[in-house]
């Protein structure tokens, strides 16, 4: 068994922010998979393989979401930001989640952001607040979409959960093009699907 994954599973423990019950859980899995895994190595190639494999499905047992990951940034923050295997199990617990992983750079940049100083909890609200409304506002220009119609459809889409890109939503948002200006309407139509789709991944279940 790699040292690595004892380190990893000792910052687990070491948090001492999530519930008993969850603990347990993780505990349990970690023991189930370390015994499963341990039994397996015969040969050098085969243990480094094996301890990948064990971490994989640690970290995949594991509810790895926002708020897990806010809990990881909070005891790196009460480390006096010097905690630096912190960082590596953030990163490792982001490359995991399927969930997460259009999140990555969001995450990434607010990690670095983050000093002594920070209220980790208001700062992140108030990192991805800003954020969103500077990439919104990026595709707003870059597109030359409606901006007060463009605000709303996202809205809308935070609040059912997905980008409608059928209906007259979308067209409505779309900048005048002219039938006789060489524009294609369809392919900014798509493009622009395409990018709010990334910007609604983004952001999504962030806070």
């Amino acid at each position: 068994m790699s040292i690595n994954v004892l380190q990893s599973f000792d910052q687990f423990e070491g948090l001492q922010l999530l519930s008993d019950g969850q603990m347990q859980d993780y505990q349990s899995h970690y023991l189930d998979l370390k015994d499963k895994w341990r039994k397996r190595g015969k040969g050098e190639k085969e243990v480094v393989n094996d301890d990948i494999i064990f971490e994989t499905e640690l970290i995949r047992q594991i509810e790895i979401n926002i708020d897990y990951i806010l809990l990881l940034v909070k005891n790196y923050h009460d480390s006096n930001c010097t905690n630096k295997e912190i960082l590596v199990n953030i990163a490792k617990a982001v490359s995991a989640s399927m969930q997460l992983r259009s999140k990555k750079e969001l995450i990434e940049s607010f990690v670095a952001s983050v000093n002594a100083d920070t209220d980790v909890d208001d700062a992140w609200s108030a990192y991805v607040e800003q954020r969103k409304q500077d990439d919104l506002n990026e595709i707003i220009t870059s597109e030359n979409l409606k901006a007060d119609e463009t605000a709303k459809f996202v809205e809308n889409a935070f609040r059912d959960g997905a980008i409608r890109t059928t209906g007259t939503d979308i067209d409505k948002i779309l900048p005048a093009m002219s039938r006789f200006g060489g524009g294609n309407r369809q392919e900014k139509k798509k493009t622009v699907i395409e990018k709010l789709k990334v910007f609604f991944e983004k952001y999504f279940g962030v806070i």
